[in-house]
This record gives structure tokens, C-alpha cells and sequence, in this order.
């Protein structure tokens, strides 16, 4: 009966990759299940069983989770890269982070030069279609005739100069034509 109930519980992948008992309160069984050999075998290969041992049972249960799976991450980077393990990862992310940015930035910078040139083109039509609507108005500033001005801020009417003198400093006003000033 006994042996029955060993095969009930199989043991976790560090206590079967160490060839030995899987006991109900072995410190791997949580972390290192039976289905993921090769976690235990990398983290074991670059840390050794031993000192993964000690430093679960030196850390709070509710870290020991996170812990093993830096342990995890750290020894997969080590197998691929043994000089420079995870730090080589977070180097080329990083080279990566940076060069996106820079092209972010680019396109930004392209973005708002393309924009910039369409209010600007827009400007210049709205400017060149209000010159073309420009209506003589039988009023001027000062009771003359002039020409109402649309502008994008509203209408404004210029006064027309008085032709008659030949002075541009003289209005067409009517009143002004009196020699009594």
C-alpha cells in the first residue's frame, strides 16, 4: 500500500532530476512541477540545487514564487548567452527601445511637417478665396465707398481713397469735399 501511494504523488522535476524521495514538505514541489524538467535542470546546472535550497528557505514563502522564476529566466538567458546571460537580453532590448524611439521621433517630426504645410496650404487658399470674394460696399469707414475685406476673423471694410484730389491722404468722403475745412 505504500507504494501506492508514492505513485499517487509523483515528485516534483528537482527531486526526480536528484534522483531522490519527494517528501510532502519538499521546498521544490511548488515551484518546480514534474511537467517542467528542464526548469530545474538549467537553474540547477547554473545555481546548483543546494544553494537554490538555501535561498528559498531564507526568503518569505509569498517571494519565494518570483524568486524562482528569476532563478528560471537567469539560467535559460546563462544557457544561451554563458558570458553575459539575461543582461545581454536587456542590452538589445534596450539598443532596440531606443533605435523605435528615435524612429517614433522621425515620424513625429515628419508628421508635423506634413501637417504644418497643410494649415499652411490651407492659409493660403482661404487667403486667395476671400481677395476673390472682396465686394465693393456703397458705405466706407467714413461714408464713402470701400471694399469689404472677408478675413478669416470676420469682415472688416477699407476705405477707398478719394481719386478726384489725386491725395492719398484725403477720403472719399463727401463732406470733406467742402472747401470750408
Amino acid at each position: 500500500m505504500a507504494s501506492s501511494s508514492s505513485y499517487s504523488n509523483p515528485p516534483c522535476a528537482a527531486c526526480k532530476f536528484l534522483r531522490r524521495k519527494c517528501l510532502p514538505g519538499c521546498i521544490f514541489a511548488p515551484y518546480f512541477p514534474p511537467e517542467e524538467p528542464q526548469k530545474f535542470a538549467n537553474v540547477h546546472k547554473i545555481f546548483g540545487a543546494s544553494n537554490v535550497s538555501k535561498l528559498l528557505n531564507e526568503i518569505q514563502p509569498h517571494q519565494r514564487e518570483d524568486a524562482v522564476n528569476s532563478l528560471a529566466y537567469e539560467a535559460e538567458a546563462r544557457m544561451k548567452d554563458p558570458v553575459y546571460g539575461c543582461v545581454g537580453a536587456i542590452s538589445v532590448l534596450q539598443r532596440q527601445v531606443i533605435r523605435l524611439q528615435k524612429e517614433l521621433d522621425a515620424t513625429n517630426a515628419d508628421l508635423m511637417r506634413y501637417a504644418n504645410r497643410e494649415v499652411s496650404n490651407q492659409m493660403v487658399n482661404n487667403q486667395q478665396r476671400n481677395m476673390n470674394y472682396g465686394r465693393r460696399s456703397s458705405m466706407g469707414a467714413v461714408g464713402g465707398p470701400g471694399i469689404i475685406d472677408q478675413t478669416n476673423y470676420g469682415f472688416c471694410v477699407v476705405p477707398s481713397y478719394n481719386n478726384d484730389n489725386n491725395s492719398p491722404n484725403t477720403w472719399n468722403n463727401p463732406e470733406a469735399d467742402d472747401d470750408s475745412m
